[in-house]
């Protein structure tokens, strides 16, 4: 299998076949991220794709699922991702979902009979980098849509039945928008209703645009304390129907994963707990790691 540059995936694609069908993210903006600053977006070639799925078929007969790489291959069109799709299901007949990264601005550009078309192709479980249901804290991560823009799109993926994960970051409005954040980004998932739920805590790659700010002091992060309160409040705000609320990112203060509404209350306790937890250092900040792990968790 042939792959460019460093290869991201969400944890939950683990045993997913990895199938690079571009490279670079067509955004490349969001202040937070560096995972694709020197990488140029750009299509892989139908040969080279073929040709992976050749190995693949070779290989990894059985295959039920497959990832598509880097960093938002939605950005690519309907007409090029059926063709991708065709080439998998002729190669691998065993397929049933075709995942990968997907942006708000990804789904705009394709007509509701295109997302119909490419639901029936077996894509789905799109992950999306929503991040947040408040445009104060989109405009900081500079995601390039607002909220009503996000809502109107991720229902449009309702209604032409593609399921997707959505990925919130709880302190991108900072200390001063906590409350905002967690009710905002809770009144927007309440009205889509995701299948699942990916929860992190807002940590800066370096070099990027926010790990400068925060550097020079222009952006202040969020204490333990008000991580805490933001999850909690966030908790309490949501009305899912049956979501799983996968939250075990290492950025997290609070992991945990579970379904919603059923374990809304052990959740919330856990949550009641660590802050008890962290009682002496609850006004401290964060120290991050790899991937924002929290080294004084």
């Amino acid at each position: 299998m042939n792959y460019t540059g460093t290869v991201y995936r969400p944890p939950y694609e683990a045993n997913s076949l990895l199938l690079q069908v571009t490279t670079g993210c067509s955004h490349n903006k969001c202040t937070f991220c560096s995972m694709y600053a020197d990488m140029p977006f750009s299509v892989c070639p139908m040969e080279q794709i073929e040709a992976d799925l050749d190995e693949a078929a070779e290989r990894w007969p059985h295959t039920k699922r497959i990832f598509l790489e880097h960093g938002d291959p939605f950005a690519l069109s309907a007409e090029r991702l059926l063709a991708i799709t065709d080439a998998i299901h002729s190669r691998l007949p065993e397929v049933e979902t075709i995942a990968m990264y997907a942006s708000i601005p990804n789904i705009r550009g394709k007509s509701d009979a295109e997302l119909r078309l490419l639901r029936d192709a077996g894509i789905g479980d799109l992950d999306i980098g929503l991040e947040s249901g408040l445009d104060e804290a989109l405009a900081l991560m500079n995601k390039g849509y607002t909220s009503d823009e996000a809502l109107e799109q991720l229902l449009r993926l309702n209604a032409a039945g593609i399921t997707y994960i959505a990925n919130v970051i709880l302190g991108c409005g900072g200390p001063d928008l906590c409350r905002e954040n967690a009710e905002a980004t809770a009144r927007l998932l309440n009205a889509v209703q995701p299948n699942l739920l990916f929860v992190g805590t807002l940590h800066a790659e370096p070099g990027s645009r926010l790990y400068i700010g925060m550097q020079t002091g222009a952006f202040r992060e969020c204490t333990f304390r008000q991580l805490l309160d933001e999850q909690e409040h966030f908790i309490e705000c949501l009305e899912l129907e049956d979501t799983y609320y996968f939250g075990s990112h290492p950025s997290n203060i609070v992991p945990m994963q579970a379904v919603l509404p059923l374990h809304k209350e052990e959740m919330l306790e856990e949550v009641r707990k660590m802050r008890k937890h962290f009682a002496p250092r609850l006004d401290d900040y964060p120290v991050r790691g790899s991937e924002g792990s929290i080294r004084n968790r």
